[in-house]
């Protein structure tokens, strides 16, 4: 299974378990997650990864 860099609404970055990111209309790109670090149910982006 594919791993996808989120990050969570207190800005923790972590990988998730690939799902579905794209846009679904009014809902947008996030999703709800259980963040590793702050161990709460968290809304989740996905982050764009940039080339040095």
């Amino acid at each position: 299974m594919e791993r996808t860099v989120v990050r969570c609404a207190d800005g923790h970055v972590f990988s998730a378990a690939s799902f579905p990111m794209q846009q679904a209309g009014r809902l947008g790109p996030g999703r709800l997650v259980r963040c590793p670090r702050c161990a709460r149910l968290r809304s989740v982006v996905p982050v764009t990864l940039q080339k040095r």
